[in-house]
């Protein structure tokens, strides 16, 4: 079979204008810091390390305990400077506001005094077994440690990150219960790892910064994201590369999916899992039965049909016509009389749906392939590292940094298909009547896809030879230089695709004087009021 790599294609005039079309973009890319991320991942640590700088900073410029910063912090989302603005404007009010009395509500007991626990009513007449068996917050209610402790843990058991906005257990008293309470009163290492647990999600979660910080979607995964400020670069975009290696969204939190916009993600996901597309398939491909009008699908065999019981009734599948054992049926005739209106309005109709969904099949198989390559792709680039890397490093003699010109183009062929399969959303609904911007478009994405071809019978049926050890190692070193050009040639592309296709082909002229439907994307003429496709009845207007 002939390789991607010495076949030939056609020179297409699209090249020279795909070509000027390019270069605004690239010379974009030069003057601009393409190595600056907008985002940062974190990891456990780097989240705890923030979380305990703020909580020190709040601790000494108050004068207030570490458990006391982290109710204030917790009460104010961890918003230091709003917390400072509301403390030192007054006090009292934000101390009655996350209760942290500033003396006991409770009124002391004296040296002799017997003390009652609020839970077990055990009572306690001792002064030093009352030392070592009563406590109590700021309010003063007290309660033995034994049923603090039980209060505390279940609260961290049953109420999840609720147990961080712990109260009193009186149930008039409204004193928050401290990380250092928490910390003294609770045995079970497990409780105190759940509750330092919520405490660390809380400072993602609850955070007056959640719209810049967030965790990574990704199962089981525990990086956060810190996304910058920035103005005025959408061309960036919202992808997110996780250590994970999962990559996401920033703004839906779906699977990376430029060029395509959010708006757009979501109606190509409804319409995947829409049941509409269902019926739609049955109305192309299903006749009712002319007696009881159960729907009937032909699979295979010949026209003549029998109903399933209790009906029976047997017809034609062309015509609809009865078919009977004692007459032999034909339906070869033109009869004009026998068409009515209403078989001409639900023939129109059914070539109207089956038009629709001709095209929603069209765009969504190549969007599944290129998700079932990528899927392939992602297992590619294991095989790669784990298997391939260090028989190459044995056979050529090459160091791993050697080889990991391997690694980035598997990584890239993987960016390449995500980006390739959103195209084909993005392509479906791409208005009809801009004609011309859909014939550039369709020869962009032909382009791309013509060059990951390339690019993955590269990575792929060509580095066969070399895990063989059917190659000499200055062929492998050409190999190298090859795929390593090709990677950054075809990455290159890709991305100026990208930005381009989030422009809207902008620089293209497109006339017409059209509407695209939003629910189906049909279009429309601009008189018409109603959607052709979904109404059936076009409705005008006199403008």
């Amino acid at each position: 079979m002939e390789s991607p790599e010495t076949s030939l294609k056609p020179v297409d005039e699209n090249d020279t204008v795909a070509g000027v079309f390019f270069d605004r973009f690239v010379r974009e890319e030069e003057t601009s810091d393409a190595g600056q991320q907008n985002y940062m991942i974190l990891n456990e640590a780097e989240i705890r390390h923030r979380q305990e700088d703020d909580i020190l900073r709040v601790s000494t410029a108050l004068s207030e305990p570490r458990a006391a910063a982290i109710v204030l912090l917790r009460h104010f989302n961890w918003n230091i400077s709003k917390l400072f603005d509301n403390w030192f404007d007054d006090e009292d009010r934000v101390r009655n506001e996350v209760g942290l009395f500033r003396s006991p509500i409770v009124a002391q007991f004296s040296p002799d005094c017997t003390i009652t626990c609020g839970i077990c009513f055990e009572s306690y007449n001792n002064s030093m077994s009352r030392s070592s068996s009563i406590v109590w917050a700021s309010c003063g209610h007290p309660f033995c440690r034994d049923c603090y402790g039980g209060y505390i843990t279940k609260s961290v058991n049953d109420d999840g990150p609720g147990c961080l906005l712990l109260r009193c257990p009186d149930p008039s008293c409204a004193a928050a219960v401290g990380d250092d309470m928490i910390g003294t009163l609770t045995m079970d290492n497990s409780v105190k790892l759940k509750y330092a647990r919520y405490l660390l999600r809380s400072y993602v979660e609850d955070s007056y910064r959640r719209r810049k910080i967030k965790w990574c979607p990704a199962p089981g995964c525990d990086y956060a994201v810190d996304f910058f400020d920035f103005v005025g670069n959408y061309r960036r975009g919202f992808d997110v590369y996780c250590r994970c290696s999962f990559n996401f969204c920033w703004n839906c939190n779906e699977e990376a999916h430029r060029p395509v916009d959010c708006d757009t993600v979501a109606k190509w996901n409804m319409k995947n899992k829409d049941e509409s597309e269902n019926a739609n398939w049955i109305l192309v491909n299903t006749k009712p039965c002319p007696q009881c009008k159960r729907v009937i699908e032909k699979s295979h065999g010949c026209n003549h049909m029998r109903c399933a019981p209790p009906c029976r009734y047997e017809f034609c599948w062309h015509c609809l016509g009865e078919w009977t054992s004692k007459t032999f049926h034909s339906c070869n005739k033109f009869l004009p009389e026998a068409t009515t209106a209403a078989d001409e309005n639900e023939m129109k109709r059914r070539e109207v749906v089956k038009a629709s969904l001709v095209k929603y099949t069209h765009y969504y198989n190549r969007w599944a392939a290129n998700l079932r390559s990528r899927q392939k792709a992602v297992e590619g680039l294991r095989l790669v590292q784990v298997e391939y890397l260090d028989k190459l490093s044995f056979i050529y003699g090459q160091e791993r940094p050697l080889l990991r010109f391997l690694t980035e183009a598997w990584q890239q062929i993987i960016r390449c298909r995500r980006v390739l399969q959103w195209t084909y959303a993005y392509g479906y609904y791409f208005p009809q009547h801009q004609w011309t911007k859909k014939q550039f478009f369709e020869y962009l994405q032909g382009e791309a896809e013509f060059s990951l071809e390339r690019l993955h019978y590269c990575a792929e049926k060509e580095l066969e030879k070399y895990v063989n050890a059917e190659g000499t190692v200055q062929e492998f070193i050409d190999y190298r230089l090859k795929l390593a050009e090709l990677t950054s040639v075809i990455g290159n592309y890709f991305k100026n695709l990208v930005r381009a296709l989030e422009d809207g082909l902008t620089e293209v002229e497109s006339n017409g004087s059209y509407w695209s439907c939003e629910l189906c994307s049909f279009v429309n003429s601009l008189p018409t009021a109603r959607c052709q496709m979904c109404y059936h009845t076009p409705v005008a207007v006199n403008l």
